[in-house]
């Protein structure tokens, strides 16, 4: 399990520094306007993803199950049934993308010198976005064998593709056509390398639509409805925003919002990385009936992932706007940084059951309550937005995002405990009390040193970075894990240093 965990950690910290390259090259060349406006084509085309209805994470549930229990002729069944789905949904996402362009025509003021490109871009990605969905299938496929490293390097070959596209074509011509034409690319160029892989992989597995089943395919799409709700409650939490900024402070001030936004979701997807496999674990555990140990999951990878978030909120939360400034502009540090600490503060809550508890519920089938949840947390983050923009600028918008998000975790964490059988004392005890203490001082000496000495080189966000780290482990080392019921820290040391010495 480590080991998958491990390979998508390693795709997240080689798209990280692609992210931080592509982006302040994507503003410089397209302009703040320029920016603003492909974040508006991205955010407002990123609703027809909504069409599919959850079959994705549907799709690995009973792909996984089936898989558990050696059956390829179901699996092929599920196959078959889901590659009918998203063909449907497919074509579905055209005729929504021409709906939604209408809107994006009358409801936003889009630059003069950039409405006849914007258009065009905007078709592209809904083109992109519908043939996504049929691209999502082999990546199932690949989850429900529990195939997560060979998945993970084809995205990574993807990500290496995005960022040579991108800083190529821009290069010649810097205009946002070349933008969605190089989503569009990746997005077949994935496709194509996965579908190889499982035609290699896996000679019992094939991608028909003569494996279609309607029965099969209600099923799939009974579960996937609640699916819907979560994916729509995190577009509503995390896309929306964009759409709030560009209707109540204007197009320009996106990319202020968009630039801290992303550094959360860029961690956010390191946390997840969590959930990908956790999910499909826990659909194999419950089929077998080994609740001791889908206990031992959850409680164990719960504090790992706390432990992530309160290391990269030691960081972000101190010297986030100081890095923005250094590497986005001076004229970002302020309103993205405070975007970015009150963003952060909030995933001190919300990453650890987003990164664990939820995927393990969906795992087991109880995506019910966590569904309706996440839509209602939605819908107040739009309405909290909307309500704070003008009177608080970007952090009204942040803190319409922040405390619904905190709300949501704290409901779902209740749940996941009473469906695991833990009581809630037991989760805080194991997992947040010893992170907690730990995590008091750290911020005390990270915060105290950030005032004294006011750093804003490459050199001292590298120095204060390492630190941060070195503080980090050697708590985490001697107090935190000291111990631990259900991680030995000293054999994983050990075994870290004879590995190192071979």
């Amino acid at each position: 399990m480590l080991r998958n965990i491990g390979s998508t950690w390693v795709l997240t910290l080689v798209t990280m520094p692609a992210f931080y390259v592509l982006t302040p090259f994507i503003i410089r060349t397209l302009g703040q306007e320029g920016y603003g406006t492909w974040t508006l084509i991205t955010s407002l085309t990123g609703y027809i993803g909504l069409l599919a209805v959850g079959v994705p994470m549907a799709s690995v549930r009973y792909l996984a199950q089936h898989v558990a229990e050696g059956d390829t002729g179901k699996v092929n069944t599920a196959i078959g049934s889901c590659a009918g789905l998203y063909l449907t949904f497919g074509g579905m996402a055209l005729v929504a993308g021409a709906a939604i362009s209408i809107l994006f025509v009358t409801a936003y003021d889009i630059p003069s010198a950039l409405q006849s490109e914007a258009h065009l871009a905007f078709a592209l990605v809904v083109l992109q976005v519908g043939a996504g969905f049929i691209g999502l299938l082999p990546e199932g496929i690949m989850f429900a064998h529990h195939d997560f490293v060979l998945r993970n390097l084809v995205r990574l070959s993807g990500v290496l593709l995005r960022l040579c596209l991108t800083i190529g074509l821009l290069t010649l011509d810097a205009s946002l056509i070349v933008m969605a034409i190089v989503q569009l690319a990746c997005v077949i160029v994935d496709f194509l390398l996965s579908y190889i892989l499982i035609r290699r992989r896996y000679p019992g597995i094939r991608i028909s639509l003569a494996d279609f089943d309607r029965g099969m395919a209600r099923r799939i799409l009974s579960f996937s409805v609640y699916v819907l709700l979560l994916n729509a409650g995190a577009r509503l939490s995390f896309e929306t925003d964009a759409l709030v900024i560009g209707a109540f402070l204007g197009v320009e001030v996106i990319a202020f919002y968009s630039v801290a936004n992303s550094l959360v979701i860029y961690f956010m997807d390191f946390v997840i990385a969590i959930a990908s496999v956790v999910s499909p674990m826990a659909t194999k555990l419950n089929t077998e009936d080994r609740l001791p140990q889908l206990q031992h999951i959850f409680l164990t990878w719960s504090k790992v992932a706390l432990s992530l978030t309160i290391a990269a909120g030691l960081f972000l939360i101190v010297f986030g706007p100081a890095f923005i400034g250094w590497w986005i502009g001076p004229a970002f540090k302020e309103p993205s940084g405070q975007v970015l600490q009150i963003l952060m503060i909030s995933s001190l809550v919300f990453l650890p059951v987003r990164g664990v508890a939820l995927p393990i519920l969906m795992g087991l089938g109880k995506p019910r309550t966590p569904a309706f949840a996440f839509i209602a947390a939605g819908l107040l983050n739009v309405a909290l937005s909307m309500l704070l923009a003008r009177p608080l600028g970007l952090a009204g918008v942040a803190l319409g995002t922040a405390i619904p998000n905190m709300l949501f975790a704290s409901l779902v964490l209740v749940i996941a405990c009473r469906e695991l059988d833990i009581p809630l004392n037991t989760y805080l005890r194991y997992v947040v009390s010893r992170a907690a203490l730990g995590a008091v001082p750290l911020f005390a000496v990270v915060g105290w040193s950030r005032l004294v000495f006011d750093i804003h080189s490459f050199a001292g966000l590298v120095g204060a970075g390492s630190a941060v780290m070195l503080l980090f482990l050697l708590t985490w080392a001697v107090f935190v894990y000291r111990n631990d019921p259900y991680v030995d820290l000293r054999t994983h040391m050990l075994r870290l240093r004879a590995w190192s010495r071979a």
